[in-house]
């Protein structure tokens, strides 16, 4: 339970932070709920990977269906692996990572 309730605050914080500030502040979101809540390294990394990953394939996902598709067309042909597939795993290594350093910063 504690587990889905972190990825829920991640994932609003998140939002909200991608929304009004650039792309790199979700990983400060990411980790000051980490911080927040004391988890063992691995369960906060899993948290920030899922609630970012989450977030940026939403994002992109309705950025593609505003615009018809224009830009995700254009990256698959240019990479053989799918544009959703990148940005899902970039953004997800970001909130990981920020939220493995904030739980790694709240043992400290």
């Amino acid at each position: 339970m504690k587990f889905l309730i972190q990825v829920l605050f991640t994932i609003v914080l998140c939002a909200i932070l991608q929304f009004f500030l650039p792309w790199w502040t979700v990983a400060i979101g990411a980790f000051v709920v980490a911080f927040l809540f004391d988890n063992k390294s691995l369960p906060a990394f899993a948290v920030g990977f899922l609630s970012v990953a989450l977030v940026w394939f939403g994002v992109a996902f309705y950025i593609s269906m505003v615009t018809d598709s224009i830009l995700t067309t254009k990256l698959n042909q240019l990479l053989p692996i799918n544009s959703f597939v990148i940005t899902t795993l970039v953004g997800g290594l970001i909130g990981g990572l920020g939220a493995l350093t904030g739980s790694l910063f709240r043992k400290l």
